[in-house]
């Protein structure tokens, strides 16, 4: 009779773990002993029921919280969304069971798992990379915690790649600054490629796209040496082929040497200030504006003042 309840109990359980839209919170509470839970969830995670498994196993975790299963559970439910699919839940699942339990010897699986949670999020290069940042910064405290785990040479492997998706972001947009001939712009993210990316496949390109930046800015001697360090890391390469014809398509401009007794400098003519006298008969005065008398009642105001502004009797065409 007993066995008979438990069986009815798991039916009506799975049943709501089955709804699309319902999750542990709204399951019923029916009183199971752990063993039952996790045999259940661990039979629904074999037949590949995911989330019938991870909303099982949370079961174990909300009714036995103090039993050495619901440890396991924690962990066995995040990776149960996990393999659903429900990547921020495995991730919030594998962050709870490393805030509860930091020093279990299933940390490092922990730490893993949100690890591959964003890893399995990582967008094409033309998208934005937020998630493949934090896909590096937890391969990175993987390896950086855990160095000598068996979950550790998987982690580089994958680092490896998520820093080539990165780089290629780096390139991207790079190559669209160029195309449009900002080259300034276009040089700092191929320099950025090249000092954070130098062991990705993108390295190569990014000296080449260098090489072409700089010399467009006119910075010819670090043409130069982003040519020189493509020729020693990749000499074989069509990279290498390519800045080589641009660098010996572009050569330095020559300057003609000067003729014996040829000045370094040009003598300029001085320019001319305005008002003062530039050479030839310098002209008369302008006649001074008379002042009107200021004298109030005065019968000659109005009047030219003599000797002042106006022409002496001797000079009077009109003689006297």
């Amino acid at each position: 009779m007993f066995a008979t309840g438990i069986v009815a109990a798991l039916a009506i359980s799975l049943a709501g773990c089955s709804g699309g839209g319902r999750n542990r919170a709204d399951l019923p509470y029916v009183a199971r002993d752990v063993g039952t839970l996790y045999s259940a969830a661990k039979q629904r995670l074999d037949q590949a029921r995911y989330k019938e498994a991870a909303a099982l196993f949370d079961e174990v975790e909300r009714q036995h919280p103090y039993s050495i299963w619901a440890r396991r559970a924690q962990l066995m439910g995040a990776f149960s969304y996990y393999l659903s699919g429900d990547y921020t839940q495995a991730i919030q699942g594998s962050q709870r069971f490393l805030s509860v339990h930091p020093g279990n010897r299933d940390a490092p699986y922990a730490y893993y798992l949100i690890a591959m949670s964003y890893y399995e999020q990582i967008n094409d290069v033309t998208r934005d990379q937020k998630i493949t940042q934090q896909a590096q910064d937890a391969l990175g405290e993987l390896m950086r915690r855990y160095p000598n785990s068996r979950y550790a040479a998987d982690a580089r492997l994958k680092q490896d790649l998520v820093s080539d998706h990165l780089a290629g972001k780096e390139m991207e947009i790079g190559r669209f600054y160029e195309r449009r001939r900002q080259w300034l712009a276009a040089m700092l993210r191929f320099r950025r490629v090249v000092d954070q990316y130098q062991t990705t496949t993108h390295a190569p390109e990014a000296l080449l796209r260098l090489t072409e930046t700089y010399l467009a800015l006119g910075v010819r001697n670090e043409a130069e040496k982003s040519a020189a360090v493509l020729g020693a890391n990749y000499p074989g390469t069509d990279w290498y082929s390519r800045a080589y014809k641009l660098m010996k398509d572009n050569p330095p401009a020559t300057i003609a040497p000067l003729a014996p007794g040829e000045a370094i400098v040009t003598t300029s003519t001085k320019p001319a200030i305005p008002g003062e006298a530039t050479g030839g008969t310098p002209k008369a005065d302008a006649p001074v504006p008379s002042t009107p008398a200021t004298t109030g009642g005065d019968s000659t105001a109005g009047v030219p003042t003599p000797g002042v502004g106006s022409p002496s009797p001797a000079t009077n065409p009109t003689g006297g």
